[in-house]
């Protein structure tokens, strides 16, 4: 989908504008999003306020020409082609994606992403701190972060005979931190029961086997359909009264159980920030990669009364937000 008009923010309370370059002085950002039109509105909204710190005003200093694949992931080399063939001043790729596609379309046009892999070794950079060539961004790798949500799952269910992970079959994002929750449940005796979706018919399918073989919970991993989907996976969650722990608190907030991992909001504040750096004369290779400072976890006890699960009093101590 191709969008340079006009676009509702969340609640319907205002819009931004995202219009077509008007004057060849003023830059054009090409937002590359792996999500449907929904999902990234919200990212550019603080992508933009990122902007915004460096001092561009999206519409006045700064345009940016949107193309959301709609988790359609095909669809994105030809999109970033034609980001490249309109010559826009910089790409920003949310997803691993996009971001793959953005790297594949130009070595010259400035590329900020956001992705939860780790960014090396996907090719995406050379290192964290020397990115080399037209690319930098933010990246959401965090040491064991695999386990730790493991080792919270495992708090929430002292007693759980299997703990399902849901991941995306083709998921660069979440390969990794299925090892990682791999090697950390085989050093505890753990079993995992990992599961694979690509599709609603398949989402549905994998709640049915979490309940069809006892599991105790249900463990999504990152992944840019996750997020597009997460309104079904509550709602799937609810139906199949599944505890379902996720990889971001606005899903928690939304209904989710339980989630631990960095603020995305943040990731995109940050992003806009490089991306506006890099308008005024930054180079993406001076630019390092940016990690997440802090990880939260975030309970949301309205919906673990209706799945009737009890949270210990020691895991809510540890939560940085307790929906109530």
């Amino acid at each position: 989908m191709i969008r340079r008009a006009f676009v509702t923010l969340l609640g319907g309370a205002a819009a931004w504008p995202f219009v077509a370059r008007v004057q060849q002085s003023v830059p054009v950002i090409g937002f590359l999003s792996s999500l449907s039109a929904i999902g990234t509105d919200k990212r550019i909204i603080s992508f933009s306020h990122g902007l915004g710190e460096i001092g561009f005003a999206v519409g006045k200093d700064v345009t940016i020409d949107v193309r959301t694949a709609e988790v359609k992931y095909g669809q994105l080399p030809m999109m970033a082609a034609d980001l490249v063939n309109r010559r826009v001043s910089l790409i920003a790729a949310l997803g691993p994606p996009a971001a793959l596609a953005a790297k594949a379309a130009t070595s010259s046009i400035p590329i900020v992403f956001v992705v939860a892999f780790d960014p090396v070794k996907a090719g995406l950079v050379n290192s964290l701190n020397r990115p080399g060539s037209n690319l930098t961004g933010v990246t959401f790798i965090g040491a064991s972060l695999g386990a730790k949500r493991l080792e919270l799952v495992r708090e929430l269910f002292s007693n759980a005979g299997s703990i399902a992970l849901l991941t995306h079959p083709n998921s660069p994002d979440a390969r990794e931190e299925l090892q990682d929750l791999q090697e950390a449940a085989n050093s505890k005796g753990q079993k995992l029961l990992v599961l694979t979706a690509s599709s609603d018919r398949e989402l549905e399918e994998a709640f049915r086997s979490v309940v069809e073989h006892g599991a105790s919970a249900l463990l999504v991993l990152a992944d840019p359909f996750f997020f597009q989907s997460s309104d079904q996976l509550i709602a799937l969650g609810a139906r199949y009264r599944v505890p379902t722990i996720f990889w971001t608190g606005e899903v928690a907030a939304a209904g989710g159980l339980m989630s631990y991992g960095a603020s995305i909001s943040a990731a995109f504040r940050v992003a806009g920030t490089y991306a506006g750096r890099i308008l005024k004369g930054a180079k993406p290779t001076d630019l390092p990669v940016q990690q997440p400072a802090k990880f939260e976890l975030v309970i949301n006890l309205k919906t673990a009364k209706v799945l009737g699960v009890d949270v210990p009093a020691k895991l809510l101590a540890l939560a940085d937000e307790v929906i109530e």
